[in-house]
């Protein structure tokens, strides 16, 4: 089989780019085992309920749903378990010290395989308020209003 080159998206969590302030995102390794890499080459996995908790001087990814694999038998893992993060100590020990801060938290933001290995994207992240959501969703509509707009008078000009 020939080797994989290029970074394959396997799962996207858009909602976190919407609940939080992302502050610094960081790749990580993920340890897992073969029914769960099968299942993820099947492009099956859902970040959005999922959260990184360090215990212990390891970075945990927790509450990430990778369903069974279809074809595995008795090997077949549990789909909501905990899966150990891999990451240079000098990082763990940074975000650590960084999510305690108060309303700082650490989620996934996406999943994917880069040359053939399982990576998730992970981020530092702030909260946002109720008035942050919608000014965000604000500037997202002003912004596709005015693209409209532009693409538009384009139209026209190449018409007329």
């Amino acid at each position: 089989m020939a080797k994989e080159t290029g970074r394959k998206l396997i799962a996207q969590n858009k909602k976190a780019r919407h609940d939080y302030h992302l502050l610094t995102t960081y790749e990580c390794g993920l340890v897992l085992t073969g029914t769960e890499v099968k299942s993820l080459r099947q492009g099956k996995a859902s970040l959005v309920d999922g959260f990184v908790q360090i215990d212990g001087g390891e970075a945990w990814l927790h509450n990430v749903h990778v369903p069974e694999y279809s074809q595995g038998t008795w090997t077949n893992h549990s789909a909501r378990r905990k899966r150990k993060l891999l990451m240079h100590r000098a990082e763990i020990d940074k975000l650590a010290s960084k999510a305690d801060e108060t309303g700082h938290t650490i989620v996934p933001l996406a999943l994917y395989f880069k040359d053939g290995r399982a990576k998730v994207e992970i981020a530092l992240a702030k909260g946002k308020k109720e008035y942050d959501k919608r000014q965000t969703l604000r500037e997202k509509q002003d912004r596709r209003e005015a693209d409209r707009a532009i693409s538009a008078a384009r139209r026209r000009q190449r018409k007329g």
